[in-house]
């Protein structure tokens, strides 16, 4: 079994600025890309938290392309969540972890929640020590907000539209890290 994060799937949501931006030419071909790069990583045994933003639009076409997913969902709502899409979460077979949650994994700390948190600092001596923050919202196409090594982006953006590897995000975290620590 393994843990892997993702968050801003917007199926469903017919925006250019959306669909054109992630270098597809409909929303209906994103939502079908997603939904084949996401199934090609996770297996049915597999835990994956979705940070929230799962779709956009049309409920109803949204909510067929969350079924075809595989492995154990865990959903952090955004702000995309309305209460109605929230109702219809209710319909999979999935664990609705509200606006936040936090993660305890191999001693290490992460609060996920959709949008970007202030929670650790490069006081402390180790990850470990600090609490590390997961998170979406931002469609930036980077894994870093600010470059703070604590603070990680998950979301389909910075990730070509695929969830990442918990185990992955720790190891760039600690590279991360030592690269800040070499300009102190």
């Amino acid at each position: 079994m393994a843990i892997y994060l993702t968050s801003d799937w917007h199926f469903g949501h017919d925006r250019e600025f959306i669909w054109k931006a992630r270098g597809y030419s409909s929303v209906e071909e994103m939502n079908e890309d997603q939904i084949d790069k996401i199934n090609s990583l996770i297996k049915p045994e597999d835990d994956l938290y979705i940070l929230g933003d799962l779709m956009l639009g049309d409920t109803d076409k949204g909510m067929e392309c969350i079924k075809r997913i595989k492995g154990n969902l865990h959903i952090i709502l955004g702000n995309h969540d309305t209460q109605n899409r929230q109702e219809k979460y209710k319909e999979l077979n999935a664990e609705i972890l509200g606006w936040a949650s936090v993660l305890n994994y191999r001693k290490y700390h992460f609060y996920m929640s959709h949008f970007p948190t202030l929670t650790g600092n490069l006081e402390k001596e180790s990850l470990h020590q600090m609490t590390l923050n997961l998170y979406g919202h931002t469609h930036q196409t980077t894994n870093f907000y600010e470059d703070r090594p604590y603070m990680y982006h998950v979301g389909v953006d910075s990730h070509n539209g695929y969830p990442v590897l918990l185990d992955d995000i720790i190891e760039q975290m600690k590279i991360k890290v030592e690269e800040c620590k070499a300009f102190l």
